[in-house]
């Protein structure tokens, strides 16, 4: 059993396309910062092996786009480090192009599409208010 949880939140107008790129991109920053969260090698019936995945369960969320502004509030007045996606990082072509969308825009702008954290239970949990599960 964990202490902490991983959510990640998608906003609930996206298109699946990019609900499924958001969530991807988030949970590599999850992965990147907590390295110890990656378990052991996959090894099939035929000896085959496969890449390690996350040993801890990922819970996705849904919300509108005030939601998403909360919940980058309430992470940030927490302490609590994210990633984030905001909506001008889909017309960009490569990392250093995010990176500079990204700093043209505040955390209070209604333009975030996906929040991820990882933090303990309780505190996720409240972060997360309003947020539903992605259906």
């Amino acid at each position: 059993m964990h202490d902490t949880k991983i959510a990640i939140i998608v906003r609930d107008d996206l298109a699946t396309w990019q609900k499924l790129n958001v969530t991807a991109f988030l949970m590599s920053g999850i992965t990147g910062a907590n390295p110890d969260i990656i378990g052991q090698t996959y090894r099939d019936k035929d000896g085959k092996t496969h890449l390690p995945m996350s040993v801890q369960p990922v819970i996705v969320l849904a919300g509108a786009a005030n939601v998403l502004t909360n919940i980058r509030k309430r992470a940030h007045d927490r302490g609590v480090p994210t990633v984030a996606y905001i909506e001008e990082m889909f017309a960009t072509g490569h990392d250093d192009a995010n990176r500079a969308v990204f700093a043209e825009h505040a955390a209070d702008e209604a333009n975030t599409v996906g929040m991820a954290l990882r933090a303990d239970k309780k505190i996720v949990d409240k972060i997360t208010k309003g947020a539903k599960m992605h259906g």
